[in-house]
């Protein structure tokens, strides 16, 4: 692992704060760690058609990257859910047989989200593969119409889920899924969720999420923060938080090569004299790793104080965005314009402090469709720009950022 952890000391609204940022990344050549998912595909008569064959393709995908050491499984639900393929290893019978059922799968009725995703964690609790942690990928495109509906009841099942060992992400399709219900659910794993706006873009999503299973080379990892001369210390990303002791512990979830993990902490200071120690744990291979980390203090200016300050701004960004988005579906064109001035204020600083780690221009498309919205003030609010920005603000939060794609070069 290659890790780093950089603290930059400033004035702040109320006297001096320092701002921590850990970074968690795996090394190029660490061997990934064997894969145990179970496959929780929404059939309910909505994804008929495109929507369903663009699932299946994505699913496909899932099992072509499957190694000879990897478990995958499959249940599907609409009213009713069905483990269709158990979870097993994908020697070639297996591989077949999991293709086969996904390629004969049929939509039905009703949307038990709910209950497949009690069924699905109870299939992946009865296995044990070691050095692996398991997980679901849950893909829905519609609101659960079958069992519980309440927020509060999916909240409870995330954490169920998270409490028992079981690492849950997901995709939502589409303008009907209920993005509280896809934050609930994952957000207690430390995933977030993935937004696909059509059928056409699911392979694409499927892929990049692929790349974040498939590359995983840890598993529970977490930081220890102890502070000495502070008043109060906060983890600014939305990782599961306690106090342990003397320090502030943070559940970080999986390490994969897809991306790199860091946590944003800002802590007021007491007294003049201060220190930060910082340790790290994670298991790999079946054993747990744990390593100090030595803080290096760093300049506001200076590419590693840049990079700090950036990172802030882009949490920033992207919750003043959703904020935005959540005030106009609250008929508050105030709020939502007040909102929507803090993301733009936001974009401004990251263009200004230009740290490569961290582009300002992957939120621009977004900010500028949210414009549009404010400055309209009436009108049926676009429902996939919504859901995009609650998917980012959600992955952004938990420091799950795809790197942007290098754009093509024209040919004059």
């Amino acid at each position: 692992m290659n890790l780093t952890a950089w603290a930059v000391e400033r004035d702040g609204g109320g006297g001096r704060d320092v701002n921590l940022l850990v970074t968690v990344e795996a090394s190029a050549d660490a061997p990934r760690a064997p894969v145990a998912v179970n496959l929780v595909l929404d059939r309910s008569a909505s994804m008929r058609g495109s929507p369903l064959a663009a699932a299946v393709e994505a699913a496909q995908l899932l099992v072509e990257r499957a190694g000879p050491k990897d478990y995958l499984g499959l249940l599907a639900f609409d009213g009713v859910p069905e483990q269709l393929a158990p979870l097993s290893i994908m020697d070639s019978g297996s591989r077949a047989r999991l293709s086969e059922r996904l390629s004969a799968m049929r939509t039905g009725s009703g949307t038990a989200l709910h209950e497949a995703v009690e069924s699905a964690a109870a299939a992946m609790r009865r296995l044990f593969v070691p050095g692996a942690r398991p997980k679901l990928l849950v893909l829905t495109d519609g609101e659960p119409s079958v069992g519980p509906r309440a927020i509060a009841e999916f909240r409870t099942l995330g954490s169920q889920v998270a409490e028992s060992g079981i690492s849950l992400h997901a995709l939502g399709l589409g303008r009907h899924y209920l993005p509280e219900i896809l934050e609930a659910l994952t957000g207690p794993s430390g995933t977030g969720f993935t937004h696909v706006d059509d059928a056409e873009g699911l392979p694409v999503a499927t892929a990049a999420l692929v790349a974040e299973l498939f590359g995983e080379v840890g598993t529970y990892a977490r930081l220890f923060v102890r502070p000495t001369g502070f008043s109060e210390l906060l983890c600014r990303h939305r990782y599961p938080a306690r106090g342990e002791g003397d320090s502030l512990s943070v559940g970080l979830g999986s390490l994969s090569h897809a991306f790199a993990r860091r946590a944003l902490f800002s802590g007021r200071l007491e007294t003049a004299e201060w220190s930060l120690g910082v340790t790290t744990t994670w298991m790999e291979n079946g054993d747990t790793r744990r390593v100090t980390v030595p803080v290096q203090r760093v300049l506001p200016d200076s590419q590693e104080g840049r990079m700090i300050r950036a990172v802030g701004a882009e949490l920033d960004l992207v919750a003043a965005e959703s904020a935005s988005w959540k005030a106009l579906m609250r008929k508050n064109p105030v709020a939502a314009a007040q909102s929507l001035s803090a993301a733009e204020n936001a974009l401004r600083e990251l263009v200004d402090l230009d740290a490569e780690q961290v582009p300002a221009r992957r939120h621009v498309e977004r900010l500028r469709d949210l414009r549009q919205a404010v400055d309209r003030k009436a009108g049926e609010l676009p429902a996939l720009l919504v859901r995009r920005a609650r998917a980012e603000d959600a992955r952004t939060g938990l420091s799950i950022v795809q790197a942007l794609p290098v754009p093509r070069k024209s040919g004059h």
